[in-house]
């Protein structure tokens, strides 16, 4: 694993060291990250243990009085109440699982574990787990298995939440650019249906586009998530093309280029038996592949049409 060396740490971490005194928010991959420290979660686990059968007043009480909670402060407790809050925890409809897996599930999903967005690509097995993430899974108590099995299963919920949003932005911002910038019927299909196979159909005469768009807010890396019935539609249809669209964190299109589809084909999963068959797989497109703007419209462009779909951008923007 590299070694870290960035040394950016936020505000809620400073709130936290200063707190936690020897404690040390941990940090790898050039990347800050900032899981709470080990009495703050401590502190956490606790309040989640306690809040079921006593109020937040008498459980505060415990802690300040009662020998055995004196390891940690009052204003750890509160900070650990704080984060609580903030986090879901002290709402959540999850009380039957245990306090510690819970806790573990926030901390890495709390927005300050910066290695997490690209949890998948990061850390493909238990031991390329970060240095922060193996720290909170020993003080709860949770194996290096258990720990990547629960990162495994937060990131992708998250990460289906994240694509849906992104996905659909993205879809809207290139509508929108169409409608705009090209002499022909712009149809958005995934408005009514998932199952064309495509998102938006661009039509006039002798020309009938269908496009499968693909959004990202990472400069750095293209991740496509391509179903089964979209590269058979690919294979099918000569008007399909694979356009990526990636949008500023304000949702806005910052460069839109044109995944080949011969790369797709060459690139896809392919049955071994008929026993086995893949339904959905993930490409890494490489950037030298994408062809800026999308070619396909060439003939149907607008005199001052968009540089954006000139191809006159190159990616990422």
């Amino acid at each position: 694993m590299r070694q870290c060396t960035n040394s950016r740490i936020s505000t809620k971490s400073q709130q936290w060291v200063a707190a936690s005194t020897s404690e040390t928010s941990k940090h790898c991959w050039g990347i800050s990250v900032a899981v709470p420290p080990d009495r703050i979660l401590r502190a956490a686990v606790r309040w989640l243990e306690l809040l079921p059968h006593s109020s937040a007043a008498r459980c505060r009480a415990l802690f300040a009085t009662h020998a055995g909670y004196s390891d940690i402060t009052p204003t750890q407790y509160e900070l650990a109440y704080t984060w609580l809050r903030e986090t879901g925890l002290l709402t959540d409809q999850e009380r039957s699982r245990p306090a510690e897996l819970r806790v573990f599930s926030a901390a890495i999903n709390s927005g300050s574990a910066g290695w997490f967005a690209n949890a998948d690509f990061l850390i493909r097995d238990p031991s390329e787990l970060p240095a922060d993430a193996l720290r909170a899974a020993d003080l709860l108590g949770l194996s290096e298995v258990e720990a990547y099995g629960e990162i495994t299963a937060v990131w992708g919920k998250v990460d289906l939440e994240h694509r849906q949003r992104v996905g659909s932005a993205g879809e809207l911002a290139l509508v929108k650019l169409l409608a705009e910038n090209v002499q022909a019927e712009i149809d958005h299909v995934a408005a009514v249906s998932d199952g064309y196979g495509y998102d938006i159909a661009v039509r006039r005469e002798l020309l009938a586009l269908h496009l499968e768009v693909k959004s990202t807010l990472r400069r750095g890396r293209l991740s496509v998530h391509l179903s089964r019935h979209e590269f058979n539609t690919m294979r099918k249809d000569v008007g399909w093309h694979l356009v990526a669209v990636r949008l500023t964190g304000e949702l806005a299109p910052a460069a839109i280029a044109t995944v080949p589809s011969n790369w797709i084909s060459a690139h896809a999963p392919v049955d071994r038996t008929s026993s086995g068959r893949w339904e959905s797989c993930r490409l890494e497109v490489p950037p030298e592949v994408l062809e800026p703007g999308i070619p396909a419209l060439a003939d149907a462009r607008s005199a001052d049409c968009h540089a954006l779909l000139t191809g006159a951008v190159r990616w990422p923007g």
